[in-house]
Formats: C-alpha cells, structure tokens, sequence
C-alpha cells in the first residue's frame, strides 16, 4: 500500500469546511447616534454657550451614559448571539483589546491629575490604593474612588464587568430561548429588567441611606449615591436589556416606515421629557435609567432603513462616531489639562473657546484612532487570541 503523500494533501482544501459566521450588516445609524451622545456629554461636562431652550438637556446629558451600557449590549448580541458556539477567552480578549490599551493610554497622559487632583483631595491610604486600583480597572468597585485619576473612566470597570458577563448571560438566554421567543415575551421581560433595576434607586429614595438634607443632585457627593452611579453591578439591568433588544430586533419584521416611526416617537418623547418634566423627577432616578423604556425605541428604529435612519448614517456623524470610545475617555481630562496650562491665552485664540477645545479633543481622538487604537488592538490579539484564525 503506497503511503499517503503528506505534503500533496495539505496542498488540497478541506472540500467541507466548518462555515464561519456570517458578518451582519453594518449599523451605521448607532454609530451616528454615539457621536451625539459623546458630544452631548463633553457639553455636560464642559457647557458652551447655548440657547436657553438646550439648558435641559445638556444640563441633564448624564443619561446618556446609561443609553451606551444599553448600545453595548445591543451590538454586542446583535454580532455574536446567532453564533452556534463563543469562545469566552477569544471574547474576552477581543474586547479588552478594544478598550483597555485605550485606557491605559489615557490613564499615562492623565499621570498629572494623580497628583494635582486627586492627593489634596484623598487620604495618604486612599490616594495610594487608588494607585494601585485604577490601571487594573477596579476603581469603580469602590464608591469612593469611581472617579480617581480620570473621572469618567469609571465606565471602563462596568463595561468590562459586563463584557465577563455576556458569555454567560448569552448562554442563559439560549437555554430559555423557548419561552421568550415571541415579540410580546421579549417586550415585556425587557419592561421586568427595566423595573428591577430601578428598584435599588427607588430604594435608596425611600430610605435614604445617606441622611441627605436636600435632594440629589449631579454635585451630591454621598457614599451610597455614588454607589448607585458607579458600581458596575448598577448597570447589569440596562446592559440585559440591551441584549434582550437585540434579540426582539432579530425576529421583529418591521418595514421602514414603522422603524422611521419608532425613532420619531422615542425622538419626541425625549424632547417632551427634557423641556417639560426633567426638573420634576428625582436625580436619582433619572440616573438609574428611568428612559429606557424611550432609549430602546430610539434603537430598534435606528437599527433599520428608514428615514431618520439615513440622517443619522450622515457620513461625517459616523466618522466621528468611530472615535467615541477615545473620545470620551480623553475629553475630561484633556479640557482641563488645557485650561490648566491657559493654552488658549498663550496662544492667542482664547476668543474662539471653548469651541477650539472642543475641536483639538476630537482631532486627538482621531489621532488615538488612527495611530494607536487600531495597532494595540492589534497587538493584544496577536499575542493573546489562542488561535489567530
């Protein structure tokens, strides 16, 4: 018998290959509406002048930090839930490599405020294990220290708290993907998940553990409120609800038309609440995700053709919307660091701030993208994905 000939048979393609899964379509429009978010909370952050008619808004764009735990759990039940099978530890790796070289970036150019900021305003103990916290992203474990060394990065914590989770949520829901296969199943379990994680906020409004004297507000420094906004298991409702969303977004068969009309709803439901009842309902509830309800309208009509679809799949939204995650993790500190060095007086354009501030951080966070994110996310695949292919 003639021995196989090894190297003409590795020569020769498998004629039955496993199938790979398909790349869904893009969603262009999620990318847009990010951009809006970012920008809308760089303006909480750092206000510009505006028309008075906007100052319930951008006084109030702090929701929209919970609307980008819901968008991440959407995309990421959207690319990854029709797969037969998920590596956790290619996961892992694959979305760690999108978020942590970024962070530990911003983290080296931030290396100033540990030291203008955060020692006056720490004990020697705090300051340290802050320190030692914050590179690892285990801050936000921490009520007191969520917002050491770059303030919002505080997110970076729940998002990879979520990200370890998916898998296994993923998992759970396949397994009682029977009962929960129909769109009025869906909706009303995502309305169940928006209840629940309402309930610790309710909670803390009824017994208020920190003995406050007045209501919440955005400046309320109090342990358990801080709790409430920057723990990551704060935000393991909204994220589910997200990959609840997804799922109703697969087996959902709207025509644009309903798609264009959802996102107008949610659009003008939005507006009514901002300039009608946001100084009506308590801080902490509005934090807690109270529009939800709202956001996930806004997402399954953005997540298809329609009309408002294709205003915000604006080309110059979306480029910018690739650049969010650098973005937001850069603009906090970036501000001040320029402030702080009177950049715009030295330079002679300080009549033309803060709008020049707000341009040179997006052109950083291009910059971030382009030469930096791409290639570290690059790196850490290579050098941590088991299997490359």
């Amino acid at each position: 018998m003639l021995e196989p000939n090894h190297a003409q048979a590795e020569s020769f393609p498998d004629p039955n290959p496993p199938a790979l899964p398909s790349r869904k379509p893009a969603l262009p429009a999620l990318t847009g509406l990010r951009t809006l978010l970012a920008i809308n909370i760089m303006f909480f952050h750092f206000t510009p002048p505006h028309p008075a008619f906007l100052t319930p808004l951008l006084d109030n764009a702090y929701v929209f930090v919970g609307f980008f735990f819901l968008i991440s759990g959407f995309v990421l039940a959207y690319n990854y839930a029709d797969r037969p099978t998920l590596s956790k530890r290619s996961f892992w790796v694959a979305r760690l490599s999108r978020v942590y070289p970024v962070y530990l970036l911003v983290l080296a150019l931030s290396i100033p405020f540990v030291v203008i900021a955060e020692r006056p305003a720490h004990t020697y103990f705090d300051w340290i294990l802050g320190i030692v916290l914050t590179p690892f992203a285990l801050q936000s474990w921490s009520p007191i220290l969520a917002t050491y060394w770059n303030t919002v990065a505080w997110t970076v914590p729940a998002e990879i708290a979520l990200y370890f989770l998916f898998p296994y949520l993923l998992k759970l829901l396949k397994s009682v993907n029977h009962r929960i296969a129909t769109p009025g199943r869906l909706i009303a379990l995502i309305g169940v998940i928006w209840i629940v994680g309402l309930i610790p906020h309710t909670t803390y409004l009824l017994l208020n553990p920190d003995h406050l004297t007045a209501p919440a507000t955005r400046y309320t420094y109090a342990y358990w409120l801080r709790a409430l906004k920057y723990s990551p298991p704060a935000y393991i409702c909204t994220f589910t609800a997200g990959v609840l969303l997804a799922r109703l977004h697969g087996i959902l068969t709207l025509k644009p038309a309903h798609r264009t009309l959802l996102a107008a709803i949610a659009l003008g439901g939005l507006a009514l609440f901002f300039a009608t009842a946001v100084d009506q309902i308590p801080y902490v509830l509005i934090h807690g995700c109270l529009l939800l309800p709202l956001f996930a309208m806004l997402l399954l009509g953005l997540a298809g053709p329609g009309v408002i679809t294709s205003a915000f799949s604006w080309k110059p939204l979306v480029k910018i919307g690739e650049t969010t995650f650098s973005l937001y993790l850069i603009h906090f500190n970036a501000f001040l660091l320029i402030h702080y060095y009177h950049l715009p007086e030295r330079l002679h354009i300080a009549r033309f701030d803060p709008w020049i501030s707000y341009i040179v951080i997006i052109a950083v966070a291009f910059g971030i993208l382009r030469f930096y994110e791409g290639p570290a996310r690059k790196f850490v695949l290579k050098t941590f994905t088991p299997n490359p292919a």
